[in-house]
């Protein structure tokens, strides 16, 4: 089973990558983005097929490594 998760800062969380794409985009000519928030996309294969188990098992890995829960979000999608 794939699964993906993505991680994002938390609202109110300043976004410095994201204030520096905003800025490169605009210098590029792009200039109706009136805010960027960056995150990242983590892809994973899982063993198990059990959705509940699979779940249970990413959410404990998004809690110990791949998501800085104080500062960041993030959300499971099993597919």
């Amino acid at each position: 089973m794939k699964a993906r998760v993505t991680v994002t800062l938390k609202n109110g969380v300043l976004d410095p990558q994201g204030k520096a794409i905003q800025h490169a985009l605009s210098s590029l000519g792009f200039s109706g983005v009136d805010d960027v928030r960056q995150g990242k996309l983590i892809e994973l294969e899982i063993a198990d097929q059990d959705r509940d188990k699979a779940r249970a098992e990413i959410e404990a890995m998004c809690e110990k490594l791949l998501a800085n829960t104080v500062i960041e979000n993030y959300a499971i999608e099993l597919v």
